[in-house]
């Protein structure tokens, strides 16, 4: 009997992190094999796992020597050299694709502690820090404290930069879509590659899953904005709120502006002072926040500078993943994503 049959997705995880060395601090699986989406097949999905350690390096030694078949030729060049490969390109993530475990297949990245940490407080890649924007599977809670914080901070910067991009007036699907877009917007895979209807499929069947990681940061922001969602007291309430019913409302005017700007984390604050000065830093950081802040179009300008953070790092590890991958491997990854996105 199959595995997928006898089995839920969550008790699938204990098995498949057995085959790996064990110095894993934290562990996340996302995508639809995890989570649920609309419009998916009775057809197991391949589940995708990320896999945080200290030291990457070590972390390679060992999982080559214990599973060499998941990697490419890239492994004959030394674990010391993947670790460089995969701390110094693309967004610093380092991917095994279309891993059989029994009767299902995996795809699991390889990043550091210390890298994850600059991604969600400072969205240099806004790569793992977006798919961290959305409900995921925790299969293994981090227990460094930084992490844990930064995780908290990466969630409340998404509030943020949410905000900034909508209108006075939304609904509450639109806030949840506005979200799961930050790190869709200017990734060139959604110009082919991916299905469409994408973040609709990630958050329509997953409305408590974002209700629940979003209500205490929009708890604390009720002199900014009005969001129904925060007065429900229970679990219960979460669920039997109306989607379809829920107008939200925000203050918009430039100091409301200034604030969500003066939270956003590094990376999007650099890109708006370069787009600002147009590549010459004539204005400091703080006189450009301020400019934006009055500027009719600001939610236009904090779009477009978020986007061209997700579209370099989402180019560069596509480009990395397919030397990470090998050829055989990428081309058969690429073939399924096609067949998903005409499906």
């Amino acid at each position: 009997m199959s595995i997928t049959k006898t089995l839920s997705i969550p008790e699938l995880y204990l098995p498949i992190l057995s085959k790996f060395p064990q110095n894993i601090q934290f562990c996340f699986g996302y995508g639809s094999g995890v989570k649920k989406q609309l419009a998916q097949n009775n057809k197991q999905n391949m589940i995708d796992l990320i896999y945080c350690v200290d030291d990457s390096s070590k972390w390679h030694k060992s999982n080559i020597d214990r599973n060499p078949s998941h990697y490419s030729a890239l492994k004959y060049l030394g674990h010391k050299f993947i670790s460089r490969y995969q701390e110094n390109s693309g967004a610093k993530v380092y991917y095994n694709t279309l891993v059989p475990i029994g009767d299902i297949f995996i795809k699991y990245g390889v990043i550091t502690t210390r890298d994850l940490v600059t991604d969600l407080l400072e969205w240099s890649d806004l790569y793992l820090a977006g798919r961290l924007h959305k409900p995921v599977e925790i299969i293994k809670s981090p227990s460094n404290a930084e992490l844990q914080m930064a995780l908290q901070l990466n969630l409340q910067s998404a509030v943020h930069a949410s905000l900034l991009i909508l209108p006075e007036i939304f609904t509450e699907y639109e806030f949840y879509y506005t979200i799961s877009n930050l790190s869709y917007a200017g990734d060139f895979r959604m110009t082919f590659g991916e299905n469409k209807n994408k973040i609709e499929n990630i958050v329509k069947p997953q409305m408590l899953g974002f209700r629940r990681l979003y209500k205490p940061y929009l708890k604390v922001l009720q002199d900014f904005v009005d969001f129904p969602v925060t007065n429900a007291s229970s679990l219960k309430e979460l669920k039997d709120l109306n989607i379809n019913d829920i107008s939200c409302s925000q203050d918009v005017r430039p100091l409301a502006k200034l604030h969500h700007l003066n939270q956003l984390p590094r990376w999007p604050q650099v890109a708006l002072t370069r787009f600002w000065n147009r590549g010459n830093f004539r204005q400091d950081t703080e006189d450009v926040l301020r400019a934006i802040a009055y500027d009719p179009d600001s939610n236009i300008i904090v779009k477009q500078c978020i986007s061209d953070i997700v579209w370099k790092s989402s180019v560069s590890q596509s480009i990395k993943g397919i030397l990470t991958a090998g050829l055989y491997k990428s081309i058969k990854y690429s073939s399924r994503k096609i067949v998903k996105m005409w499906a």
